[in-house]
């Protein structure tokens, strides 16, 4: 068969199933079964990794509660774990939001499937298959991909459940100046209280300030960017499922 006639026979058979998947509005009950143990499968792997969530933060708060009770063992105990500490609420901080950011591909899906499948399917039977829903979730299946940035992955978690620990370590390192070893008279004895090492107290404060700060940027930045998402997802200007 010449090369150029099985080249017009293939591009009518590709433009046939093209035309027959334009057409196609419904699926067959045996593929709504299917679909329904894809959605049990993503409804697992996101409480998985959902888990695995709490335990990072679980050993923040851990962390934490071990530096308080040795800088609050004894007024002469000094401030430097609460200091220190900071370093490790950051490390699982970043653990977190690398796990967050899994955690968000299963979980976008499981709620695709539950607005554009489930939902038509209970409230009128159609399934709208028009709208191209489906080949929104088959390219993420062929093509996965992260559906946050680490930037806004990180911002989420600091507004879930980092930015009060945060508050809390820094709190704590201002309280153990104010009280211990005895009840701080003037800013200039605080300061002289931060002191680590040859680092004098002034450096120490402002870099805490500045750290609280950072990370606080970062949520309200990641909230704004979220608000947007949603915005346009209501307007119904945005395909995306992250």
């Amino acid at each position: 068969m010449p090369a150029g006639h099985h080249g017009r026979e293939q591009a009518r058979g590709d433009k046939a199933i093209s035309q027959d998947q334009t057409e196609r509005k419904t699926l067959s009950a045996a593929e709504i079964g299917a679909v329904a143990h894809l959605y049990r499968g993503e409804v697992y792997r996101s409480t998985i990794w959902r888990t695995r969530l709490d335990t990072t933060t679980n050993w923040a708060v851990v962390t934490l509660g071990v530096a308080l009770s040795i800088s609050f063992a004894s007024p002469n105990a000094t401030p430097l774990p609460l200091v220190l500490v900071g370093v490790l609420i950051i490390l699982f901080l970043m653990l977190e939001a690398r796990r967050y950011r899994y955690f968000n591909v299963w979980r976008a899906r499981a709620r695709w499937l539950e607005t554009h499948f489930y939902a038509p399917l209970l409230h009128d039977g159609d399934l709208h298959m028009e709208e191209d829903w489906q080949k929104v979730l088959a390219r993420d299946y062929v093509q996965p991909r992260y559906h946050v940035s680490l930037l806004i992955a990180i911002g989420r978690r600091i507004r879930r459940n980092y930015l009060w620990i945060l508050l809390i370590q820094s709190l704590a390192f201002a309280g153990k100046l104010a009280i211990h070893p005895t009840p701080v008279q003037s800013l200039s004895q605080a300061l002289d209280r931060a002191n680590v090492g040859p680092l004098p107290g002034e450096i120490i404060v402002l870099t805490g300030l500045a750290y609280v700060a950072c990370w606080s940027a970062i949520a309200f930045w990641s909230w704004r960017v979220d608000q947007d998402r949603s915005a346009r997802r209501a307007d119904g200007s945005s395909s995306s499922m992250g």
